[in-house]
């Protein structure tokens, strides 16, 4: 559930969010994603974001204990797949970028416009890969499942 609720928060600022402040203008797409970033500090986003690794290998190795090898291997996979392609490009690339503009005071920036292209369109490549990667965090994470086969009647 994790991984899927994480590949749907990247996704949703690819399709709809990004796009949708594109066609408000600058100023106050700058104030809009202002407020979306102070919002999304939350215990909610941390849980998803933070801890989707961290369960994932834990149930990597719970996994391998059971002898479902193909299973935790592909459970391990997903954890590192969401490490590298969405912890890492968020804090190295989309926490910087969002810093910079909450010092940014869009109603009296200098060529808003310019300043909002140069957030978005880096922010929005970068998040198209997390998004990338979240979801192929969530394949090998069905892909495991799959491995399992049934449950029932395990003990």
């Amino acid at each position: 559930m994790l991984t899927g609720g994480i590949a749907g928060f990247f996704y949703a600022y690819s399709v709809s969010v990004m796009p949708g402040l594109d066609r408000i203008g600058a100023p106050a797409a700058m104030e809009a994603m202002q407020g979306i970033n102070a919002a999304v500090r939350n215990p909610v986003f941390f849980v998803t974001f933070f801890l989707t690794p961290v369960v994932t290998l834990l149930a990597a190795a719970i996994t391998f204990k059971t002898g479902a090898r193909v299973a935790a291997v592909a459970l391990a996979l997903a954890a590192l797949v969401h490490v590298g392609g969405a912890v890492g490009p968020t804090a190295a690339v989309n926490v910087p970028l969002n810093e910079a503009l909450a010092g940014l005071r869009p109603r009296s920036a200098a060529s808003p416009g310019a300043r909002w292209t140069d957030y978005a369109q880096p922010w929005t490549i970068w998040n198209h890969i997390r998004t990338l990667a979240s979801t192929i965090s969530l394949v090998l994470v069905g892909w495991a499942l799959a491995a399992m086969g049934p449950m029932s009647g395990r003990q």
